[in-house]
């Protein structure tokens, strides 16, 4: 099986890296393409998250269509129902498998979101 990487990143990782027909996108924060943390809450991050991860997939040739699990870290279990909306308009039809938990995260930030994606070379 091949490995490809994709992206590049101020730490080190690759946003995104095939193997076989699998891609998986490193987790993805709020930045914008500037690197700057998006201002606000947890709605608007987690819509600057999406997009990050729709990019990162479009990195390898793949889509959100192609997603078939993601893992979700929230800063605060309490945002859990904003999140999901704006995360489930993004996912409107045959969601991936997704495991969602409460957890410090590394920077000062409400949501980190990796995926893996089912997309045959």
């Amino acid at each position: 099986m091949t490995k490809q990487t994709f992206g590049k990143a101020h730490v080190p990782l690759s946003p995104a890296v095939r193997a076989g027909d699998f891609v998986f996108i490193s987790g993805q924060v709020p930045a914008d393409a500037n690197g700057s943390i998006v201002v606000g809450g947890i709605a608007e991050q987690t819509k600057q998250v999406m997009e990050n991860v729709k990019a990162a997939l479009a990195l390898a040739g793949a889509e959100l269509s192609d997603v078939v699990k993601t893992t979700v870290w929230l800063e605060d279990a309490r945002d859990f129902g904003a999140f999901n909306k704006v995360y489930g308009s993004y996912f409107e039809n045959d969601p991936p498998a997704r495991t969602t938990v409460e957890s410090r995260l590394m920077v000062d930030i409400k949501i980190e979101v990796e995926a893996v994606a089912y997309k045959p070379a």
